[in-house]
């Protein structure tokens, strides 16, 4: 990853250096960041002070690392109407001074465009939107502007009604470029984002997806000004990074004979570890060989061939979610990001974290990480590998006598360089032993660290690695968890639970034929937060109404109950009509 300096070049003569230097601070002052007012009245960008390569896989690799303004100006139907404030020029200045290098901004453009032909964009969102685009440019960002919640709102309609969405689709863009055509080479422009097209099949929406990006690429290089050498970016169906979906886009592009073209994909994990389902509760082989062999096809397809690939989200599908216990369980999530990026570093591509505001990454009201310490581990994982763990919690039963403990250490290419509580190491062969990686924490340490042996975490321990971050252990003192019996309504139903210092992995559920009992029908390992969710502090397990509607009336379903300790607990609930009854086993 490189730095965005000021262009090395020779400066202007002094006349024309202070010239330049009034526009720019004329410009800077505007309500717009960057722009200037023209002799004919239009809006004029100044000069960027990014200097972008000429090699479109130069540029592209200059934005690593990328930031998503997600749930924004793509906020349906306004700015503010997901949750997020307005967004100001702070903003960009965080994020610049965070580390990053360029930003994603999507935007919605279907609530502020006549659905009908000439299909006007307001002229008042328009300006709002360039002055957010000029914002991030003065900080020095590159910027990726989109066509973003159009894809489903009437995009997806193209099989059924081609050509008043050509129309409409051919309609944006050229305002869009119109409007942005003078703008620097820093900004860059996405035709469409997740497109999909209902009820077609994949020949026709091989088809509808070629057309899009063609059109696009043609409006936009006729445009003229700074459009006609422009980075555009252009999707596979769905930004999904599948084989067959990534040869389209290679074919499209290499048709187009443009050497400043970008693919772009997202990537969000292996689906059952994203939401926590059918048992993906562990970032495991499966979601490993699944993130290896996506950044395998997009660096074989694209990079390979000098085609650079700007990974325009990334993330978990269902986490962070600081309004929703956590379904994804932390550690694993950890293991994911730093896992992500140090595939992509590898494999040549730029990464754009989706960030959708206040419940999960940046607040946008103080401008400050949610978490914290999970943005560390992000912004490390963007330049160094960390070491980690086979789990970041030691379980220690309260109901037996204590016992060594292990957990297997993975390296990451780094060597392990001892374990800390705070600033107190641990004494090697007393408090802990390493053997080819397994680390094994002795009764002697473990009697120390749980101290009275409350319940839950009684101490955090560090493992230090000779780079990136430490890993972070929670010795935890537990013992089964204890459910109770209970009735209630289809509508409203809870299990009591004495969680004894345990946290919840996920719920699966059976029919005495064996057979699958709710709404995912294809596993018995149902969706945390969706089928049910933990209540910690009021004591209890949730089985949602969605769960209990899709139970079949009159017949015992057998829950069981799967802890991060290894613990199981069973129980039975049966729908009889509107009311549910919850029997311990």
């Amino acid at each position: 990853m490189k730095d965005i300096r000021l262009p090395g070049r020779r400066g202007p003569g002094r006349l024309a250096g202070l010239l330049m230097a009034l526009l720019v601070i004329l410009g800077l002052s505007a309500g717009t960041g960057t722009s200037i007012a023209a002799p004919d009245g239009t809006a004029k960008p100044a000069p960027s002070t990014v200097k972008v390569p000429a090699r479109a896989m130069d540029a592209v690799a200059e934005m690593q690392p990328s930031w998503n303004l997600g749930n924004t100006l793509d906020a349906i139907p306004d700015e503010t109407s997901w949750g997020n404030p307005k967004v100001t020029k702070d903003l960009f200045d965080t994020i610049r001074a965070q580390g990053f290098r360029s930003v994603r901004i999507p935007v919605s453009w279907t609530d502020h465009q006549s659905a009908t032909a000439p299909y006007t964009i307001d002229a008042t969102f328009m300006s709002r939107v360039k002055q957010v685009v000029d914002w991030a440019q003065a900080d020095g960002l590159y910027v990726v502007l989109n066509v973003h919640h159009d894809s489903w709102q009437w995009i997806s309609k193209m099989p059924t009604d081609h050509d008043n969405v050509l129309a409409r689709f051919n309609a944006s863009w050229t305002q869009i470029s119109s409007t942005f055509r003078d703008e620097p080479r820093t900004l860059l422009f996405e035709s469409v984002n997740e497109p999909s097209f209902d009820n077609a099949t994949d020949a026709r929406k091989t088809q509808l997806m070629n057309e899009l990006n063609t059109s696009f690429h043609k409006i936009v290089r006729s445009s003229g000004g700074g459009n006609t050498s422009r980075l555009l970016v252009l999707p596979t169906q769905g930004c999904t990074p599948s084989q067959p979906l990534m040869d389209d886009l290679s074919a499209t592009i290499s048709a187009l004979h443009d050497s400043n073209l970008v693919a772009t994909v997202h990537y969000y994990s292996w689906y059952p570890f994203s939401v926590n389902i059918a048992g993906g509760t562990r970032y495991d082989d499966n979601a490993q060989k699944d993130l290896n062999e996506a950044f395998a096809r997009m660096h074989d397809t694209f990079v390979a061939k000098n085609i650079p690939v700007y990974l325009g989200e990334y993330g978990l599908l269902a986490w962070p979610d600081h309004n929703h216990p956590d379904r994804v369980e932390r550690g694993e999530a950890l293991k994911y990001f730093e896992h992500l990026n140090y595939a992509a570093r590898v494999a040549g591509v730029t990464t754009a974290l989706w960030d959708p505001g206040t419940f999960a990454y940046l607040n946008r009201e103080t401008l400050k990480w949610t978490d914290p310490a999970l943005f560390a581990w992000i912004k490390s994982s963007w330049t160094t590998r960390s070491g980690t763990a086979s789990f970041d919690k030691v379980f220690v039963p309260k109901s037996s006598p204590i016992t060594a403990k292990t957990l297997t250490l993975n390296p990451n290419g780094t060597q392990f360089r001892g374990l800390w509580q705070g600033s107190t190491p641990l004494t090697p062969g007393l408090d802990y032993t390493v053997t080819d990686n397994q680390l094994t924490l002795t009764a002697r340490a473990l009697t120390r660290l749980t101290g009275d042996r409350r319940y839950g975490v009684n101490a955090t321990l560090q493992v230090r690695f000779s780079r990136g971050l430490p890993w972070t252990i929670d010795v935890t003192t537990f013992d089964t968890p204890v459910l109770s019996n209970a009735t209630g309504t289809t509508g409203s139903f809870t299990l009591p639970t004495q969680y004894q210092g345990d946290v919840l992995a996920t719920m699966e559920a059976r029919y005495a034929d064996g057979s699958n009992a709710g709404q995912a029908g294809w596993t018995p390992y149902q969706e945390f937060n969706a089928a049910f969710s933990p209540d910690y502090p009021g004591g209890k397990i949730i089985l949602t109404p969605d769960f209990l509607n899709a139970l079949r009336d009159g017949e015992p379903v057998t829950l069981t109950f799967h802890f991060h300790s290894g613990a199981t607990v069973t129980y039975h609930v049966t729908k009889s009509g509107g009311s549910v009854t919850g029997t311990t086993s």
